[in-house]
């Protein structure tokens, strides 16, 4: 059957908030869904809450979205183009073929292939050539599925409708695509979530905290050097994900990261990879190193180790353990702090409280 008119661009078939909601990235998500739902996962994991859990909504979310807007996209391509589904994987792999195509065109392209960017280079093992193979053998599995369906269920009918001029008939093939595409689609968007998010909410954990504990927010190289801290800085010989100076050549370097109980070696690495001395205009500082890592193995002796290295490790799964940091700061640095004696019963809310002063715009823009 001949093309009645040609396939149009999958990101054209959705809304520009669709668009942008497929391409943001985690700071774009961030300023979408609001500062108020950042201070509360920021405020969930000062409080020892998984910060897996606190951002699975906003995942969830942003899911169901796009998921939704798979479907519309579907209903308005066959109403665009009633070959839009035979010749859908054809135009897929063209798409991925081609050498200028945005972002969201490449990931519903690679969707409709069952694919995602492992995929493509895990399976595909980026190879033009390999990839009208995968789409030929791709069609032919499809086809196969198909038929065993009509055989064992009996054909497959109805239409869905979004709006007069925009209705589909509903198929096997309409719906083993559109399965097909909003499964890989899952599995991208959590692998690209998980990945954004962490080390999204990673900063502004660290910039909310030594904010809250007393230091100023700066850029580096800082001008002032008393009580001030800058997020990781490429500038500086080593990276850390956090830096703050106290007073008269003292400071503190901060690496934070999710690393569960059984990824000790991971956690020792990040203690000793820090020069312990660094030179900022003309003054020497002498720095201390605490890592903030999620959880640690019952039995561990990385804290023990740690220390071998002049290092501290804490806890984030512990309640509230914002306070251990102050008090860590207060044996190495002499931080005098209102945690310090504060019942564990009032610090939420101190929290809470304290977290509405954050600058979390500054803090965005510098993640």
């Amino acid at each position: 059957m001949k093309n009645q008119s040609p396939l149009p661009s999958f990101s054209a078939l959705l809304t520009s908030e669709t668009v942008n909601l497929l391409s943001a990235s985690g700071a774009d998500l961030i300023q979408q869904i609001g500062i108020d739902v950042v201070r509360g996962v920021v405020l969930d994991v000062l409080s020892g809450r998984n910060l897996r859990d606190s951002t699975e909504s906003l995942t969830r979310r942003r899911l169901a979205t796009l998921n939704l807007a798979t479907v519309a996209m579907f209903v308005n391509g066959v109403s665009k183009n009633p070959n839009f589904i035979s010749e859908l994987a054809n135009s897929a792999a063209t798409v991925l073929s081609s050498k200028k195509k945005s972002k969201a065109e490449k990931w519903i392209a690679q969707w409709i292939l069952g694919l995602t960017d492992k995929g493509v280079q895990n399976i595909l093992r980026d190879n033009p050539e390999a990839l009208h193979l995968y789409k030929d053998k791709y069609i032919d599995v499809c086809s196969q599925v198909i038929q065993e369906a009509k055989n064992q269920y009996g054909d497959l009918r109805g239409q869905v409708q979004l709006s007069p001029d925009a209705k589909a008939e509903i198929s096997w093939s309409f719906l083993i695509l559109l399965l097909t595409t909003i499964g890989s689609q899952s599995l991208t968007i959590r692998g690209s979530e998980k990945s954004s998010y962490g080390k999204l909410f990673e900063k502004l954990i660290l910039g909310s905290m030594l904010h809250i504990l007393g230091f100023r927010f700066t850029t580096y190289p800082p001008k002032k050097s008393k009580k001030v801290f800058w997020l990781s800085s490429k500038e500086e010989r080593r990276e850390s994900d956090a830096t703050l100076l106290y007073d008269a050549g003292k400071g503190v370097r901060f690496d934070i990261g999710f690393i569960g109980r059984g990824n000790t070696e991971i956690s020792l690495d990040k203690v000793t990879r820090f020069e312990r001395e660094i030179e900022i205009g003309r003054n020497h500082w002498y720095l201390s190193t605490i890592i903030l890592v999620d959880r640690i193995g019952e039995n561990s002796r990385i804290e023990k180790l740690a220390e071998d290295f002049g290092g501290k490790i804490i806890q984030m799964s512990a309640s509230y353990w914002p306070k251990k940091v102050a008090q860590i700061l207060h044996q190495v640095l002499g931080l005098n702090h209102p945690l310090l004696k504060m019942k564990e019963s009032e610090i939420e809310q101190y929290l809470k409280t304290q977290l509405a002063t954050v600058p979390f715009e500054q803090l965005l823009q510098k993640a």
